[in-house]
């Protein structure tokens, strides 16, 4: 486990309305590069306050690894592609990870242009 190696990656945290939603971003995410993997965790219960109102919807919650370097791209994405007016997206730095798995995200996330 390395602390040196890990301050790049991140894991970001999406909530979709249901599975179709959440594999169909996962997969645009992935393919594209933007993301390495994308684990869904279905089961998730929000309970929010949106225009007045307190909601309390199912959902599924997208965990992404990324490259804080593909973070502004992989934002854009969501917010294309989401159904929802304002998607959850928050990212949040890696502290300490091993380091051939961080390689991966790295490795999977970087363009060739």
């Amino acid at each position: 486990m390395s602390e040196r190696n890990a301050a790049d990656v991140h894991v970001v945290f999406c909530t979709c309305p249901d599975q179709g939603v959440a594999e169909s971003l996962a997969g645009a995410l992935v393919e594209a590069g933007l993301a390495a993997c994308a684990t869904l965790l279905p089961g998730a219960v929000s309970i929010y306050s949106w225009e007045g109102r307190i909601e309390r919807d199912s959902e599924v919650l997208l965990m992404l690894k990324t490259t804080g370097a593909r973070l502004p791209t992989l934002t854009e994405r969501i917010c294309a592609l989401h159904p929802y007016d304002v998607p959850e997206v928050i990212a949040h730095p890696i502290t300490a990870g091993h380091d051939r798995y961080l390689d991966w995200v790295r490795q999977c996330t970087t363009t060739t242009a």
